[in-house]
């Protein structure tokens, strides 16, 4: 057991004074026989100052004798953990996860792990991933348990593991991603022996299967502080294992030479973005777009005859990429959609200051943005990155007369609904021609016209059908 000093006594009171449900809940545990302990994530983040609704608590008690001593009480219970150890439940507006003590490990070829009960608080503790996370509060006796230093860590700000790095990475190598996105959340330092465990043990990570790699590396990108949890990615080679592309920007080096390479310029644009998320923060796919928006420069690269660096059509290579990395690693359709639109968008602006850009093609970057304008807006500011003042300033300058320039021709014409001026129907009865192919090019014909000129009064619309219908030999 340790003794709390007085900010701890008061952070522990606070949590349990939050959570009153707690009290209730172990006093019932103890009533039949068992022993709970709030634990984990619950007592370092009531620690920090920062707990919220979500609260875990592990005990001796197997899944169906939990389900005994909550059966009546809770507001809803679910069992989708059931199969390792934990149940589920709602309480007065908190989400509660009830597990029972166990000791968890990969037999070295599975990629999912093998559960297996434990018999105390003690050996429960010590197979959990850091020493933050492996201190326990008992309810309703408050008797507080860190049996690793977790304490003393956290006033340390630092990342340990309770046994040693290699055997707890060993028992489940996704804690070397986890360790990276601690860091990236807490803004904590991970201990050198972790770090040169995770690089040793990189590899290790192949076990584990991608779901479970992209919900931590998501968590890692919302975190408050991603670039500390990426660097160490990159660092220990972890990366490498699942996100190659981003350790692959160190050996480009940036056209605008304002950078030591492709990959501090992508960190650099990241955190740009993040600063002009605004309410939608933490935005994974803005975070995630600007991570990737350079990827295709390696496999673009070319020097000139007079040695300058180009990376020609880059964005359309790393559109492809980020596609086929971010299927590999499951994140959902719409989610892959969006990010992947980014990328292939992201240099679309540059030109717009030489004066080149009419209406229309106005109309075309609103219109190829759709949805995605707003964060196209931030993301193309983001990847302002040189040092040079006066240029920086023209950029901003350039891309603000832009956004006036839409906002302009969006009033007068509704760019976000940009459509033929003939509607399909229209277009059959004046073509004579029944739903089909012939329409669809119409329809695709008309809004082109829409777009180079804007629109067109109904006998103009009109008349260009049948000029286009003819020309196709449509009619006669």
């Amino acid at each position: 057991m340790s003794v709390l000093n007085s900010a701890q006594q008061k952070a522990v009171a606070e949590l349990l004074r939050v959570s009153p449900v707690a009290d209730e809940l172990g006093r019932r545990f103890a009533d039949a026989g068992h022993e709970l302990h709030l634990v984990g994530g619950s007592v370092r983040d009531a620690l920090l100052d920062s707990l919220g609704d979500d609260l875990d608590f592990c005990t001796d008690a197997r899944p169906e004798q939990t389900l005994e001593v909550i059966n009546g009480w809770a507001d809803a219970i679910w069992e989708t953990g059931r199969d390792f150890g934990t149940i589920g439940i709602q309480k007065n507006g908190l989400r509660i996860e009830i597990t029972t003590y166990r000791a968890e490990a990969y037999d070295g070829v599975t990629r999912n792990p093998v559960v297996s009960y434990g018999t105390s608080l003690h050996d429960d503790l010590s197979r959990r991933d850091f020493t933050i996370n492996a201190m326990a509060v008992s309810v309703p006796g408050h008797e507080f348990t860190d049996p690793f230093g977790g304490l003393d860590d956290l006033a340390a700000r630092i990342i340990r593991t309770p046994a040693a790095p290699a055997q707890s990475f060993g028992d489940d190598p996704l804690r070397m991603l986890r360790a990276a996105r601690f860091a990236a959340k807490l803004r904590f330092t991970v201990d050198e022996p972790v770090i040169a465990a995770m690089r040793d043990m990189a590899a290790d990570l192949d076990r584990i299967t991608a779901e479970r790699i992209r919900d931590e590396f998501t968590k890692l990108m919302c975190a408050v502080d991603p670039l500390t949890g990426l660097r160490l990615l990159v660092d220990t080679g972890l990366a490498d294992r699942f996100l190659p592309e981003i350790a692959g920007l160190k050996l480009e080096i940036d056209e605008h030479a304002q950078h030591k390479d492709v990959y501090e310029h992508t960190l650099i644009v990241v955190s740009n973005a993040m600063r002009l998320e605004g309410d939608e923060s933490p935005d994974f796919v803005l975070r995630m777009a600007a991570l990737m928006h350079d990827v295709g420069k390696p496999a673009t690269k070319a020097v000139g005859r007079d040695s300058r660096v180009s990376f020609h059509h880059h964005e359309v290579v790393g559109a492809r990429l980020t596609k086929q990395r971010m299927k590999a690693l499951k994140y959902p359709k719409d989610v892959t959609t969006e990010v992947v639109g980014l990328v292939a968008l992201h240099l679309r602006f540059y030109g717009y200051g030489r004066g080149e850009w009419t209406d229309s093609a106005v109309r075309r970057y609103v219109t190829d943005a759709g949805p995605l304008l707003d964060r196209l807006h931030k993301l193309t500011r983001s990847d302002v990155t040189t040092r040079n003042r006066r240029k920086a300033a023209g950029l901003a300058a350039d891309y603000d007369a832009l956004e006036e320039r839409i906002d302009r021709i969006a009033a007068e014409e509704d760019l976000a609904k940009v459509r033929p001026d003939l509607d399909g129907n229209a277009i059959m009865e004046l073509l004579g021609v029944p739903p089909g192919p012939i329409v669809g090019q119409a329809w695709r014909h008309l809004k082109e016209l829409r777009l180079d000129r804007g629109p067109l009064d109904r006998d103009e619309a009109e008349a260009e059908l049948i000029k286009w219908a003819r020309e196709q030999g449509h009619i006669a």
